[in-house]
């Protein structure tokens, strides 16, 4: 029998007003600043709140919108993960074709849904193997000079049904033309080819400081595979927008995201001007961004760039199917660690979960070990199965958009949108991105956020677990395991010689006809040459040679500084290391605690945190009772530092005997006080203190002064 008087227990509760909530929190501050205490400014210049309420949706103008329909910030389709779950694309560092082969079938068997290949340096150019320097070829990708190299590589995957991306960097058509000639070979129909050919000249740029060929002529071999696409292939992507090198150089997520959506209008321009409609364009690009540890600030991020990547594709005439952005996401390299690396799985699992709810089409998550060396069968694993665990385990893949409708996350996405938004309309006005990095106003742009980051991870306002705080010196080192890179240039050079070398006439005689017919081309039908001279034993050298012959500039600009957040903490570590190797010892630092353990414990394990951040060793002990005990047993630790710890009150009357006993036996000893209290600064350091620690002070600067004090830094 249905209930009439159902009841509500929220009725039975007072809904209290911002008002109330004020008081109560202004009572639990004890006169301590609100709006410093409550309020948090994120490196997007953005104020986060302490608390949102329903109000704040007011000026959401989001915040009807339904998944499936523009602006699309709840997502590009009605059924969300329900109807197209996102792609695991780990992505697989092979040097070899037959070792990239080895591993991606074997994780394809193991959950990975698609292909994900990187070329090295050397092939990325458009150049053959042996025509590159022996530390490229291999290095951060796989060596690709031929059809042969590409067929080993993809040795048992259907290509029809299995999602395709390559990292190409500038050689987009040419590795483009080398996938369909074996999709050719090997009878496969490319109107079921799907996946994406990376094809992100600016970035390209940004990250080098030049290209290997003008941007004007790498514009043309944009617009002949995506004529070709367009004709023949609907499921592949041939633009892509990288704005993960951004973040990588410690750009804040309103920047990485405004320099995406502009050089994606820079690629749209391009290509109209080539006479492509803005829907032959942008159903052709993909954007990838990075995940880093502000858990909201990327999910927010993610929905921002649906919605104005909508917005601007709309402005261009498209129509609804071309407004939907498709966002391929790959976990943070900023954050990474070399030291205590196993916490990199925690990071990538949290930067992984963010990149679900920000609704990714697609992910890459991080191994643990990428930072240190190429990762191996078992990183692999871990990093697949953390996508794998999101989904199975955690049933995310069926859900349409989770975060949809909390207060804080649309005022947040708000936020980053306008913000992002300005920037974005800024670059437009100085040209493009283009011409921005030209001037040099992103990589300053950039490089001021990273200065902040740099300052706050020196004074562990911003912290990195197991680096500049918590770190574990007793850890056992992942194993290096380098490359040999000169073993595999010379393995390579020997297979492309015996390849020109071998076979009969006939064999060397049609390659170069396919090549004659390549240069003879017009715009219309020189993709489909091209991929004749592949099929016919071209190489990717050989292509590349015959239709980049013109002798303009490539441009140049400085590149933006690429680099993770722990490696200044990392040098003071990898410094140490080599002390010790040649000393057999660490410097030791003694904690002359004094009074009772209620007294100094606090502070004492603080100094010894700070200086384990350094690898210093620590030599800890009871409270002593006089300053003259704790100095004695100072003088016989025979540290070269000295930590006073123990409470402010006691300071006055402790410090001074006690420094001007450990001074007196070497003056070359750095006494260094625990605290900071205000009033006594002065006094201390006409006792002899050298250097005052406490949780505002420069952790990093401090440990570099003491480390090159000590000969542990140069």
């Amino acid at each position: 029998m249905a209930n009439d008087n159902k009841h509500k227990m929220i009725d039975d509760f007072a809904q209290p007003s911002i008002k109330e909530w004020r008081i109560a929190v202004d009572k639990l501050l004890k006169g301590a600043s609100y709006d410093k205490i409550m309020h948090t400014k994120t490196y997007e210049d953005i104020e986060l709140k302490g608390i949102y309420r329903l109000e704040d949706m007011d000026k959401v103008k989001h915040r009807n919108a339904m998944p499936g329909f523009f602006p699309y910030v709840r997502g590009t389709n009605v059924g969300g993960y329900l109807t197209n779950a996102w792609e695991i694309a780990q992505e697989i560092f092979g040097s070899t074709p037959k070792e990239f082969n080895e591993a991606i079938t074997s994780d394809l068997k193991r959950g990975q849904t698609t292909v994900s290949l990187t070329l090295d340096s050397v092939s990325g150019r458009g150049q053959d193997s042996d025509h590159g320097d022996k530390g490229e070829v291999g290095k951060g990708g796989v060596a690709i000079s031929t059809l042969e190299d590409l067929e080993t590589a993809f040795k048992g995957i259907n290509l029809e049904e299995t999602p395709i991306n390559i990292d190409s960097q500038t050689a987009a058509v040419f590795t483009g033309a080398f996938l369909v000639a074996l999709m050719k070979k090997q009878g496969y129909n490319t109107i079921k080819l799907s996946g994406n050919i990376e094809f992100d000249p600016i970035v390209q740029l940004a990250k080098n400081g030049e290209l290997p060929y003008d941007l004007e002529g790498l514009y043309n071999e944009m617009a002949y595979l995506l004529e070709w696409a367009n004709k023949n292939a609907p499921g592949l992507k041939t633009i892509s927008v990288d704005a993960t090198p951004y973040h990588n150089a410690g750009a804040s997520a309103v920047q990485e995201l405004a320099y995406a959506l502009a050089t994606g209008v820079e690629y749209v321009k391009a290509m109209l001007d080539k006479n492509f409609t803005i829907d032959e364009i942008a159903s052709k690009i993909r954007f990838s961004f990075a995940l880093g540890s502000n858990f909201f600030m990327e999910i927010s991020k993610l929905r921002a760039a649906k919605m104005l990547w909508a917005r601007i594709v709309e402005e261009f005439g498209g129509n609804e199917n071309s407004q939907k952005i498709y966002v391929h996401c790959r976990t943070s390299g900023w954050n990474k660690t070399v030291y205590d690396p196993y916490v990199n799985m925690l990071r990538t699992t949290t930067e992984a979960f963010s990149g679900v709810m920000g609704g990714c089409d697609s992910m890459h998550v991080a191994s643990f070990d990428e930072a240190i060396r190429k990762p191996d069968e078992f990183s692999r694993r871990i990093a697949r199965n953390v996508q794998i665990i999101l989904k199975e385990e955690c049933h995310f893949d069926s859900l349409i958009d989770p975060v949809g409708g909390s207060w804080y996350i649309e005022k947040l996405t708000q936020e980053v949108a306008e913000t992002a938004w300005k920037l974005f309309q800024e670059v437009e006005q100085k040209g493009g991105a283009l011409k921005a990095l030209q001037d040099g106003f992103i990589q300053q742009e950039i490089e001021k956020v990273a200065e902040k980051r740099k300052a706050n991870l020196a004074t562990r306002k911003d912290k990195i677990v197991g680096t500049n705080i918590y770190p574990n010196l007793t850890e056992k080192p992942v194993e290096k395991r380098p490359l040999n890179l000169d073993k595999i240039f010379e393995k390579r050079s020997k297979y492309l010689n015996d390849f020109r070398t071998s076979g009969d006439l006939e064999k060397h005689i049609k390659p170069l006809e396919k090549l004659g017919e390549v240069l003879e081309a017009g715009p219309e039908d020189i993709f489909e040459k091209m991929v004749d001279a592949a099929y016919s034993s071209a190489t990717i050298g050989e292509i590349k040679s015959t239709i980049r012959f013109n002798e303009k500039e490539p441009e140049k600009v400085t590149p933006i500084k690429i680099h993770r957040g722990a490696e200044m903490f990392e040098e003071l570590r990898d410094a140490m290391k080599a002390y010790i190797e040649k000393n057999k010892t660490a410097p030791k630092v003694f904690l002359a605690n004094m009074g009772p353990v209620k007294q100094y414990k606090a502070r004492a394990d603080f100094s010894a945190g700070f200086f384990q951040v350094g690898g210093f060793e620590i030599v800890n002990n009871p409270g002593f009772e006089t300053p003259e005990a704790a100095a004695e047993a100072a003088i016989e630790s025979k540290a070269p530092v000295v930590v006073i710890c123990s409470s402010d009150p006691t300071y006055p009357e402790l410090v001074p005997p006690l420094v001007k006993k450990v001074k007196d036996a070497s003056s070359e000893t750095t006494v260094i006080l625990a605290g900071y209290p205000k009033d006594q600064i002065e006094d201390h350091k006409r006792s002899g203190v050298d250097e005052f620690i406490h949780i505002r002070a420069n952790v990093y600067e401090i440990l570099v002064k003491i480390q090159k004090n000590l000969g542990v830094l140069a």
